[in-house]
Formats: structure tokens, sequence, C-alpha cells
């Protein structure tokens, strides 16, 4: 009954965006457009400013103060910054990993397959600058965007801080993901 549901709902939301079809994706596959402008370029663009602003912040604070005052950055203006970006795009914007030192940012059961599929595909060969991921499932429109850990990351996750759950990351490592969220309920 659920599933049926399901289906009548993305059906109805499915016309709601002129006749746009919704699907679910696999791994590196995004939904099709809808309407003028897509789901998926809309979190696209979430994440990347997302990305943007927290490298920007992070840059600043390690010529400031070094990593203690880097660490700062991500622990109280990260999610300064998530609030902001949300609330000008109209979607729930965070960052996730497997290996996380804040336990508010551990990762759903759907964001751990996907990090964990992440760390497949890397392993087989792929960039994890180009892994993403999107799917619509429980109401929800999801989408992950890989974090490679690039030389800023490295200072706090780098093998400063060996007793440190979220640390031993070497550059081009799989760090996490910025999840981009979109109640369809409504």
């Amino acid at each position: 009954m659920k599933y049926s549901i399901l289906i009548m709902g993305l059906a109805a939301l499915s016309a709601a965006f002129a006749g746009g079809e919704i699907r679910a994706a696999e791994p590196g596959q995004v939904p099709p457009a809808l309407g003028q402008v897509s789901l998926v370029e809309g979190a696209k663009a979430a994440a990347q400013a997302m990305g943007g602003a927290l490298k920007a912040e992070l840059e600043a604070a390690l010529q400031a103060g070094g990593p203690v005052e880097a660490l700062g950055v991500c622990q109280i203006r990260a999610p300064v910054i998530a609030a902001k970006i949300s609330g000008e795009k109209g979607l729930k914007v965070s960052r996730t990993s497997l290996k996380v030192r804040n336990p508010n940012n551990a990762p759903k059961e759907w964001q751990a397959k996907v990090l964990n599929a992440f760390e497949a595909r890397k392993a087989a060969g792929e960039d994890p600058a180009n892994l993403s991921y999107a799917e619509v499932a429980d109401h929800e429109f999801r989408f992950m965007k890989a974090i490679p850990t690039a030389p800023v990351c490295l200072a706090c996750h780098g093998e400063r801080y060996p007793q440190d759950r979220a640390t031993g990351y070497r550059e081009g490592d799989l760090r996490g993901a910025f999840v981009v969220v979109k109640d369809l309920s409504r």
C-alpha cells in the first residue's frame, strides 16, 4: 500500500511539473529536468555554494590562525553557512562522512550507502571530484556530491590528530559528501 501511495504521489508531482518525469537514479545518474529548472541543477548549485563558501573561510582561517582557527570554521561556521544556503535555495544543505567528528553529521542509512558506493567507485578508478548521486525516495529529492580531500583539508583531517576519527586522510581521498534534500510532500 505504501508503494502505491508513493507511486501516486510521484505521478501527481510529475503532473505538477508540466509532465516532467521523475525516477530514481542509479549511482552517478541523475533524474531528468523538472520544468524549467532541474532539481539536480539546483542541488548542484547549492553544493557548489556550500563548498566554495566553506573553502574560502577555511583558507582565511588557516592564514589567520592556523589549524586551530580552521577547526572553528568546520565546527561553528559550516552549519551557519549550510543554514544560509538552505534558506536561499529552498533546500536542506548539509555535510556527512563515514568518519565524523560531530555526531550530528553522522550519515543516515541511505547516505552511508551512497558514501560506500562512492568509495567503491573511487576504488574502481573514478575521480572523486566527479562523484554525485540523485534519487527520489520517501517523498524526498536526495542529492549527494562527493567531497575529495583537498590540501586545505589536511591541516585538520591529515595526520595531525591521530586519536580523532575524522583524520588520516590524504589528498584525493573521499572526505565525505555534501547532502542536498528537498521535501516533496508539500
